[in-house]
């Protein structure tokens, strides 16, 4: 069914979690159900995002833009900012980087990544982070801070050694096309799937074992089966019979007896 529709029967303040990629910038049909998006109707499902997350849970909402007559349409922009403008937190501008895009010749450089809004209702009540190596560990702390007024001071910690692991930081890199973004061939027959391994990571930072996680733009299934594969309940929406028998083929072969079918 139409995510709107489905949200609008849950209950306040429901969802843990949502992980998501809208359609944008009509740079894709969806079996023709390209034409029941606006601007207008994204608003309403931001609304309704608001409505059913629980206070400190969190909305990854992942998103590019279309480049029209020379020009990229903004309208990642525009979303990130109505998703403040009725109560989110814009909690983290991530990037999701691809590290082997698809060549386009243009008289611009190679585009190779979207936003990974990360939108808190509150202050997010759950982070696990995912750490990686440092640099040098072992090495001793140097770091020079600057104040506002362009003095200069010590930064935290200046002359410990370094730890040898630290936050990773908020550009994630993936490899994406056949057998990268998903091992699942079925999952091909959609237009556009984000990777497995993105989906997973999110799902665990803001996410705990247990928590329900929405997709309300469910298409293949892979958030759905990330967060099975966690240890996390799923609710998905997604309008198309074929992309939803696509997300089943997926999910099933995981957990089938905690899937059912509404609507």
């Amino acid at each position: 069914m139409d995510c709107l529709e489905g949200m609008r029967r849950l209950p306040d303040s429901c969802i843990d979690l949502t992980v998501t990629s809208p359609p944008y910038d009509d740079l894709r049909t969806y079996n023709g159900n390209i034409e029941h998006w606006s601007f207008e109707k994204f608003k309403a499902i931001a609304k309704e995002l608001y409505r059913v997350t629980k206070q400190g849970g969190v909305v990854v909402w992942v998103v590019g833009d279309a480049t029209i007559k020379g020009s990229e349409r903004g309208t990642s922009f525009r979303q990130a900012l109505y998703f403040k403008e009725i109560g989110f937190n814009l909690h983290d501008t991530m990037i999701y980087a691809k590290n082997n895009p698809m060549p386009i010749q243009h008289n611009r450089y190679q585009p190779c990544f979207e936003y990974m809004f990360v939108l808190s209702k509150g202050k997010p009540k759950t982070f696990n982070p995912i750490m990686e190596n440092t640099v040098n560990p072992g090495g001793k702390i140097t770091t020079i801070q600057r104040e506002k007024d362009g003095s200069k001071h010590r930064g935290s910690g200046y002359g410990n050694k370094r730890n040898s692991i630290r936050y990773r930081h908020n550009i994630w890199k993936y490899n994406v096309g056949y057998n990268k973004t998903t091992k699942d061939k079925v999952a091909f027959q959609h237009p556009a799937i984000f990777p497995e391994q993105l989906a997973n990571d999110h799902i665990i930072s803001w996410s705990n074992e247990g928590d329900l996680v929405l997709d309300p733009f469910m298409g293949s299934g892979t958030t759905a089966k990330m967060a099975l594969l966690n240890n996390r309940n799923f609710l998905g929406f997604e309008i198309s019979e074929e992309y939803c028998e696509i997300a089943e083929q997926r999910i099933s072969q995981i957990k089938p007896q905690r899937i059912e079918r509404i609507g």
